[in-house]
């Protein structure tokens, strides 16, 4: 089971105010473990939505919508991608998470979607395809 792991933003993220060193220290310490137990698939941080853009879909002309958001707990300001064996274990990875500066803050936990959730609707065509994808995109790494 593959797991996004959201980290949630606030007003510190979103005006750019980096974790100090002992917190990248802690994070760089968490993310070897992640690494060492085979199960980190990636892990960024995101810079502040002032430097991002949302793309609005609606009918046939997409409109591109540049930042900053509002609502900084309701943005994401980095992730993990992991590969565990249940959401169980997903949440012990993260209860593991460091906080050496005691702030509070939130992550997410999402399970990502498989060819098997979307049942019928997922033809044997479609799953070749995302299987041909997928390789794909693990051969170009």
């Amino acid at each position: 089971m593959r797991f996004m792991i959201l980290i949630k933003s606030d007003a510190d993220t979103e005006a750019g105010v980096l974790p100090d060193e002992a917190t990248l220290d802690a994070m760089g310490r968490h993310n070897e473990e992640l690494v060492r137990a085979g199960v980190l698939l990636a892990a960024e941080r995101l810079l502040p939505s002032s430097k991002g853009v949302r793309v609005r879909f609606s009918g046939t002309s997409p409109e591109v919508v540049a930042g900053p958001f509002a609502a900084p707990e309701s943005l994401v300001a980095g992730f993990w991608l992991i590969e565990v064996d249940s959401r169980q274990e997903a949440v012990e990875w993260v209860r593991r998470v460091p906080n050496p500066t005691g702030t509070t803050f939130e992550i997410e936990i999402r399970q990502v979607a498989t060819a098997d959730d979307f049942g019928d609707r997922m033809s044997p065509a479609l799953r070749e395809q995302e299987e041909y994808l997928r390789a794909q995109v693990a051969a170009n790494r």
